[in-house]
């Protein structure tokens, strides 16, 4: 393994995790230019290397095909996806002496050491994974390490998806006793992900491992590779192809380039490894545009003006706090074939309460307990007395023997319908335990006094926003909302009491029909209905199992 970095320079194995964001657009379309503090001529780090970069001095701009030039809006990679997505074709993509050059300036004169840039490159292929490959159906994964930079790489990618909720296996055949690679060994050894050696992985590695992580070699790898990568390659290679049929299969991730392609020229022969997905880092190298799996993600953000001008970088901007950000189009997806083959315990007659409420706060105390987002959210749907079904999400603030609570305007659309067909259904799904409830009865309105006293519980600007809000009305514009708002506001800056609107309050569902679903493999799912009966007498709840 050799660099092309010549003797006595920088020797790397691979271009880390590094890119530039490009900023908003002004009002020329289609041309990015940086903010002042930014620009190369007023940049600290640009005067005192300018000596060493020999630029020139001018404005970045960058003309892009297929839209305009996206922003960093949001700490998700899923956003970039949502984004008017950045051309493949208007990439920048790096030579192999380019990559080099870039890693010899950035560990040379720019002051990063490897481990700094090993780590960043490691969580960006991490963060890149578990964008697209959940932990619930895509757990096991196989790191396969080379004895460089790249390997260095997927050590500290297998450290990260243990804490994303991964169970990683390491593979690393020749291991270096280098202070740097040895430490990232002791910390997957301190987390007691299992290292195998290449006797020990199956002769089939698709049937024990779902992700298979090719972090054999980087950029600056030529020639054959020798015993054992030689045979794991070929591994990778036979087990895969994108035509594989199957509701579920392993998948190939490959660092920055996939072992045994031609940096520059990819897979030359078409007998290569075919990833699903791949993570180039500071930029694709030329070889990359061979890639025909569905994912390809750019890692890391770190690139100073200085060489993004030097080198014209042209990369998609990295969505807020994000690691990691798609290159093209996702994949287009086969609404008919998303399902998800829930796992979940048996949910059984005999471990239910008698009580539906308290069968229902078992289950909310229970999504509390998982820490989901917004457990109290509830679909409520209505019909007025045209027969036409209307749905909307409501947050649950009040659950007691009576019933169920929630606040809204009496003259939105709900309202009327509620008022012409006194009767919904209320609907709590909780994704992260495979659960939801179903609640049907007649609705009636709370007491003004019950309203009035959460009304004032609630934040003065909520209170200020529910008189300013003529709910389900048109109004010509936001600035509108605003306005009244800021008035209100000063109205009431003094602190004085904000009357409640008389139009606003809560209503209270009396239950009278209850389903607990939980999520079962197979689509053999769990439906436990309450009913109320008559029982000598008296009303009792029955309980019954629905077919799924």
């Amino acid at each position: 393994m050799r660099s092309l970095v010549a003797k006595g320079r920088i020797r790397s194995m691979k271009c880390l995790c590094l890119t530039h964001t490009l900023t908003q657009t002004h009002k020329t379309p289609h041309v990015t230019t940086f903010p002042h503090s930014l620009h190369i001529n007023h940049n600290p780090l640009f005067q005192v290397f300018s000596g060493f970069l020999r630029l020139p001095i001018r404005p970045f701009s960058t003309k892009f095909k297929g839209g305009p030039t996206p922003t960093a809006s949001s700490s998700s990679c899923a956003l970039a996806q949502s984004m008017a997505n950045f051309d493949a074709d208007s990439v920048t993509y790096l030579t192999q002496r380019e990559a080099a050059e870039i890693d010899e300036t950035l560990m040379g004169p720019l002051g990063f050491s490897v481990d700094q840039l090993m780590e960043l490159a490691g969580l960006s292929v991490a963060a890149s994974i578990s964008e697209v490959y959940k932990p619930s159906e895509y757990n096991r994964v196989l790191t396969i390490c080379g004895p460089g930079n790249n390997g260095g790489d997927g050590l500290v990618a297998a450290r990260h998806l243990h804490h994303f909720g991964y169970k990683p296996f390491v593979c690393y055949p020749k291991r270096t006793p280098k202070p740097l690679y040895a430490g990232l060994v002791t910390q997957l050894e301190a987390l007691s992900i299992p290292f195998l050696s290449v006797e020990e992985l199956p002769s089939d590695i698709s049937n024990d491992f779902d992700i298979l992580i090719d972090a054999m070699f980087g950029f600056s790898f030529h020639g054959s590779p020798r015993p054992p990568f030689d045979d794991l390659i070929q591994r990778l290679v036979s087990l895969h192809s994108h035509n594989q049929i199957g509701p579920k299969r392993s998948v190939i991730v490959s660092v920055d380039i996939p072992s045994g392609w031609h940096v520059e020229e990819g897979d030359v022969d078409g007998s290569g490894i075919k990833p699903d997905m791949l993570v180039s880092l500071t930029a694709p190298k030329l070889g990359a545009k061979k890639f025909g799996g569905p994912h390809h993600f750019l890692g890391g953000r770190f690139v100073p003006p200085a060489i993004a001008e030097k080198y014209k970088l042209i990369l998609p901007a990295y969505p807020g706090t994000s690691m990691c950000v798609r290159i093209g189009k996702p994949p287009q997806i086969d609404i008919s074939a998303l399902r998800e083959n829930y796992i979940s315990p048996e949910f059984l007659e005999d471990q239910v309460e008698a009580d539906p409420i308290n069968q229902f706060r078992n289950w909310f105390d229970d999504a509390l307990a998982a820490g989901l987002k917004e457990p109290n959210a509830m679909a409520l749907s209505t019909v007025g007395k045209d027969g036409k079904p209307s749905s909307r999400m409501v947050l649950l603030k009040g659950l007691d023997k009576d019933g169920f609570v929630w606040y809204t305007n009496y003259e939105s659309r709900k309202g009327h319908e509620l008022s012409e067909n006194p009767r919904a259904s209320l609907l709590f799904y909780w994704d992260g335990l495979n659960r939801q409830v179903r609640v049907e009865g007649p609705v009636q309105k709370v007491p003004d006094e019950e309203s009035e006293q959460y009304f004032h519980s609630r934040p003065r600007g909520s209170q200020i926003g529910a008189i300013v809000s003529k709910q389900s009305t048109v109004v010509p514009g936001r600035h509108v909302l605003y306005q009244e708002y800021n008035e209100l506001e000063q109205k009431y800056a003094d602190g004085s009491l904000i009357p409640k609107p008389k139009n606003w309050g809560g209503y209270r569902l009396t239950p009278q029909l209850f389903e607990f679903w939980q999520g079962q493999k197979s689509r053999l799912h769990d439906r436990l209905q309450y009913t109320p009966h008559e029982i000598n007498g008296q009303w009792q709840w029955k309980v019954e199992r629905l077919a799924p």
